[in-house]
């Protein structure tokens, strides 16, 4: 008798449709992984960015507008510019720890700093006389160990000669009145007298004696004091962007006359900004 191979029998066939039904949940699976992933690369590297961004702003560059016309004619009002940190031993926030300084300030260089009777304010200043310096101002000109120091960037706009401003360090009769004398601090007026030196003043150790180079219009050492070394920021680098607006502008606090401030740039963008200034060097 012959044997008859046995037939199989043929499973059954399924729609199409039911096959990716049952490929679904782990489509979305797959794809949920996917966006986590995607997410989670995309914020770490927004994270990179703006740790970067940040350590760059902290220890390298910063930027800062000048408000005030102690500068002029080298930095005008409204001049946005960054500042080089790094080259002077960048601190870390929140402590008294700075980094070694990579190069020491030099005298007649421009200079970013903490105000020393108010840390919280930056100024932008020239420095004068580094530490050992016996300085003078004698009828507005400035002399280092009694030589007369160029000053091609000065700017003077009056001719009269007031006592502290164009004559220091004040005789000792001007001493005892240096209070009441407009501008100067009554903290400095107390210490100026242990640092003169017979008819100079003696720059002592890791200080500054700064000015503005507009320096019939500038509150700066001859009226509120030394720089310690610590409190240098940086050094001006160039201008990024420049708009004219008068000093008010920039200095006023209040919040609706930021707000119109704000208004008013948006509105004269184009026609108030310094074109020739951006890019130039300080």
């Amino acid at each position: 008798m012959k044997n008859t191979p046995a037939t199989e029998t043929p499973a059954p066939s399924r729609p199409p449709g039911k096959v990716w039904a049952d490929r679904l949940p782990h489509l979305d699976a797959v794809r949920k992984r996917f966006a986590d992933k995607t997410l989670r690369r995309r914020l770490r590297t927004l994270g990179i960015i703006l740790g970067a961004i940040l350590l760059v702003r902290i220890f390298v560059v910063e930027a800062t507008v000048i408000p005030t016309a102690s500068m002029e004619r080298t930095i005008l009002i409204g001049d946005h510019i960054f500042l080089n940190k790094f080259s002077y031993g960048p601190a870390i926030p929140f402590t008294r720890i700075r980094f070694p300084a990579l190069c020491q300030v030099r005298r007649q260089q421009v200079v970013a700093f903490r105000y020393p009777r108010d840390p919280s304010l930056l100024f932008v200043k020239r420095v004068i006389g580094v530490p050992g310096d016996r300085l003078r101002i004698i009828r507005k000109m400035v002399t280092i160990h009694d030589t007369p120091l160029s000053e091609p960037y000065a700017y003077f706009s009056q001719e009269r000669l007031p006592p502290v401003r164009d004559h220091f360090p004040p005789r000792g009769d001007q001493l005892e009145r240096m209070a009441q004398i407009s501008g100067v601090d009554p903290s400095w007026a107390r210490e100026l007298r242990e640092f003169i030196d017979g008819r100079s003043f003696l720059v002592p150790a890791r200080h500054y004696f700064v000015m503005g180079d507009n320096r019939d219009g500038s509150l700066d050492s001859r009226f509120w004091g030394l720089v310690p070394e610590e409190y240098i920021v940086g050094a001006p680098l160039f201008v990024y962007w420049s708009y004219d607006a008068p000093t008010e502008e920039w200095v006023n606090r209040g919040f609706i006359s930021q707000i119109k401030f704000d208004l008013s740039i948006l509105a004269n963008f184009f026609s108030k900004t310094r074109w020739s200034r951006i890019g130039k060097g300080i």
